[in-house]
């Protein structure tokens, strides 16, 4: 895991080199992929509901979904491994068969499944990278939807196939569908972008991606 294993002296100084006249603090300039609405969507109910996504560190993730209106709490977890193996330490060997994932709590009223997978898709992460995701190298950083209920993954596979149509992307979507408990992670990584702003990686690459949610979907911030 590549953010776990560099020093914040050279992640800065890639941030600075990725970004010529940059002041510390600065982002580079990100924007949202345009995707279409889904044209299937999960019907709207009463109470809470659920999405585990998972596409690269759950960092960035975690914080695009927690400026989402209508999401109630964000928790940045393992997903797709067993109990016994999910801590950072574990997942980081890349032996575990987790994915750095987001459990993503929400009021259906309020934002739709089929919404939330639009901004996954859009500007949370990039569904043509395979078992990476921007600096970070293994399959604990691959592309992942972990649909809770048999509509949901209805839904999910009916919005990859109709992004594959629409040719939203240069590439082919590599997201995969896949079934696995979340497990929770560390205290210390959940809120991570918020506690921590002037760490270098989240400058580099978690900023400019909130950047691009509330630029691409302003009616859609919190």
């Amino acid at each position: 895991m590549l953010k776990g294993s560099l020093s914040a002296a050279v992640l800065f100084g890639a941030a600075l080199f990725l970004m010529p006249g940059a002041l510390p603090g600065a982002g580079v300039v990100e924007r949202a992929v345009p995707v279409p609405v889904p044209t299937l969507d999960v019907k709207p109910s009463k109470g809470e509901q659920v999405a585990v996504l998972a596409g690269g560190c759950f960092w960035g993730m975690e914080a695009v979904f927690q400026s989402v209106k209508g999401v109630h709490s964000v928790t940045s977890g393992y997903a797709g491994g067993t109990a016994g193996t999910a801590t950072y330490a574990q997942v980081s060997t890349e032996k575990t068969g987790h994915a750095e994932a987001v459990r993503i709590a929400y009021d259906p009223r309020k934002v739709s499944y089929g919404t939330l997978l639009r901004i996954y898709f859009s500007v949370a992460h990039d569904p043509t990278q395979l078992n990476r995701q921007g600096p970070d190298r293994g399959p604990s950083y691959r592309s992942a939807i972990f649909p809770q209920d048999e509509e949901q993954r209805r839904v999910a596979a009916a919005y990859i196939e109709q992004l594959t149509r629409a040719k939203a992307f240069p590439r082919p979507i590599v997201t995969r569908l896949e079934t696995g408990n979340f497990y929770p992670a560390e205290a210390h990584h959940q809120d991570f972008f918020w506690r921590n702003p002037t760490h270098p990686y989240i400058v580099r690459w978690d900023k400019p991606k909130v950047a691009a949610f509330r630029n691409a979907y302003p009616l859609l911030v919190n």
